[in-house]
């Protein structure tokens, strides 16, 4: 799935709200927390890591490629 961001940025949470793979920010927070999420195939555990063009986000076997 791709994301389209017309900002220099989106925080991870925001992202994941933002594209639907988590339903609330709380979720994004657990989740993120939780060792859940990869960003360009490494965990990530802070919920605000900026996340740029070309970045790849997978959660629960789901790819978000952020243009």
């Amino acid at each position: 799935m791709e994301v389209k961001i017309d900002t220099e940025y989106i925080k991870l949470d925001q992202l994941l709200k933002f594209s639907g793979l988590a339903d609330t920010g709380g979720i994004a927070k657990e989740v993120i927390q939780n060792g859940e999420v990869l960003v360009n195939g490494e965990v990530e555990t802070r919920r605000g890591k900026k996340i740029r063009k070309e970045d790849v986000v997978e959660f629960r076997g789901e790819k978000v490629v952020v243009k």
